[in-house]
């Protein structure tokens, strides 16, 4: 039996920065992970060959560099554990199958040139979309890093301005709505529709149109990070943190449920029998579907609920590759931008693509996504060569009945044929080929279940104070005192927030620590 202040069950990027701020400020924390490797979505892995270095799931950080964590450097990430971000000046970019290009920059004068190739309209309406998305940015950062504000509430402030009447109709219409209003160019259409895509969602979707002002709002002011080392450079410094100050970090080590003793978290018990005693409280990355597999006795309400959330449609298949050398474009271009997203000439293409996922048949024109960084970051692969993470978005259970696992390999055949009607040199430029199908995720991390980046749909009925449910939403669990959650089915979402902190602020408080001077590493 393990003696400990803080248990946590797996060791995803949100949990450990749950567990770092709490190891920081004076607790034994133990975090117990069922995988040989730490990270959950944030793990740099060698996939293919040795010296090729794959950012498994994340590819860049972009919303947690807002989050005091790394802005203000709370736990000495950056500063004494070894944590760099690369910050290209072109986060974004579309190529299109004619040849054309339209890149997003950082700096909005940059972007406003490359759309008024194809309408000066459109690049004075994008001028005014900068300045917005700009100004709704701080309201957008206060709420993202700590507990929830009620949604009645977030609503009653919303309907009490007409700013905030504006914001709450932007945030009910679908981006397509959104765009069709503003926009006349496809391509800039397309662009920005494919921005609300990386959320995976239709540009269609209801309640998508505020993220494309979000999206590009963190686009430049932050910028896309790419972590030095690959993307599990996150990941190994807050395991430098935790080790630092005391705790333990356990790979190979499967939680089988939370050992409850009064009403309370007392520790969990693993699968081959080990306990692991928690003095003050258990932390869970554990998706609402298992909930009840952890947690005996949980009220049937709730249970209910949890299970009742909704998976998004769109499930990833991501294809990750060797190269013998950097990628061009047609034409010779490098890709220069992080995310590289390879769009058809017409702007319906896309949007048909995204309505077949919801009869579970794969896209008739594939909406694939790339990024090399290695082009940025020399170190994740050998000299010359290059690394490729290609994307596309799929159903996790096909129309036409074949599994993943016996399909992945032709659908990955396909993403490549298609890809080389945009880049001249993919053909017989890979040395060998990782395939990750939406089935092949669930098995690496059971927060991605049926292939969802985000654990569970970002729709609005499942965000902030609702996200998984209302009942869960404040990172506790009703009936069960001092268990809490993290995950990215959690408020903010999924992606790389880093929002294991605002369950850390909510811990602090139960436990009677004051978060302002105990949440920072001096």
């Amino acid at each position: 039996m393990s003696q400990a202040d803080i248990v946590v069950i797996g060791a995803g990027h949100n949990g450990l920065v749950a567990a770092a701020y709490l190891a920081a400020a004076g607790k034994k924390v133990v975090v117990l992970e069922r995988n040989a490797w730490f990270g959950g979505g944030v793990v740099t892995r060698e996939l293919t060959q040795p010296g090729f270095r794959h950012d498994q799931h994340s590819m860049s950080h972009i919303f947690i560099q807002a989050n005091p964590l790394l802005k203000n450097d709370d736990l000495k990430l950056k500063a004494k554990y070894g944590l760099n971000y690369i910050f290209p000046e072109s986060p974004m970019m579309a190529a299109f199958e004619d040849g054309s290009t339209l890149k997003l920059y950082r700096d909005p004068e940059r972007t406003k040139a490359e759309i008024a190739r194809y309408s000066p309209k459109d690049a004075e309406t994008f001028m005014a979309m900068s300045k917005q998305a700009a100004a709704w940015l701080p309201m957008v950062v206060a709420g993202l890093y700590s507990p929830p504000m009620g949604e009645g509430a977030a609503h009653a402030m919303m309907d009490s301005s007409r700013e905030g009447r504006e914001l709450w109709r932007t945030i009910q219409m679908s981006s397509h709505d959104m765009l069709c209003d503003m926009f006349e160019s496809p391509q800039v259409r397309s662009m920005f529709a494919r921005v609300a895509g990386e959320n995976l969602v239709s540009p269609d979707e209801k309640n998508t149109a505020f993220g494309a002002y979000v999206f590009l709002g963190f686009l430049e002011a932050y910028g896309f990070g790419i972590a030095e080392g690959g993307s599990g450079a996150l990941t190994d410094a807050l395991v430098a943190c935790i080790r630092d100050h005391g705790g333990e970090v356990i790979a190979e080590t499967e939680v089988a449920r939370v050992v409850i003793s009064n009403g309370r978290a007392s520790g969990v018990e693993t699968v081959d029998g080990r306990k692991y005693d928690a003095n003050d409280a258990v932390i869970g990355a554990i998706h609402p579907h298992l909930l009840a597999e952890y947690i005996d006795g949980l009220d049937p309400v709730v249970k209910r609920d949890a299970e009742a959330t909704h998976i998004s449609g769109a499930a990833c298949i991501t294809v990750h590759a060797a190269l013998n050398e950097p990628l061009r474009l047609k034409g010779g271009a490098a890709p220069d931008s992080v995310m590289v997203e390879l769009l058809p000439d017409g702007y319906d293409t896309l949007r048909r693509s995204f309505d077949e996922i919801r009869y579970a048949n794969l896209m008739p024109y594939p909406l694939l996504g790339f990024g090399s960084l290695s082009q940025f970051d020399q170190t994740r692969a050998p000299d010359g060569k290059a690394v490729l993470h290609l994307w596309d978005y799929v159903p996790y259970e096909r129309a036409d009945g074949r599994s993943w696992d016996e399909a992945k390999g032709d659908y990955a055949r396909a993403m490549i044929s298609h890809m080389e009607k945009f880049v001249e040199n993919i053909e017989g430029n890979i040395i060998e080929a990782h395939i990750d199908s939406p089935v092949d995720m669930e098995r690496t991390s059971p927060s991605f279940r049926r292939g969802d980046l985000h654990g569970i749909a970002t729709y609005t009925y499942q965000s902030g104070s609702h996200r998984p449910t209302p009942d869960l939403g404040q990172f506790t669990v009703p009936g069960l005192d001092r268990f809490y959650l993290v995950g990215p089915f959690q408020h903010p979402g999924g992606g790389v927030f880093g929002a294991g902190r605002a369950t850390a602020m909510k811990m602090f408080e139960d436990l009677g620590m004051d978060f302002d001077k105990k949440g920072r590493v001096a």
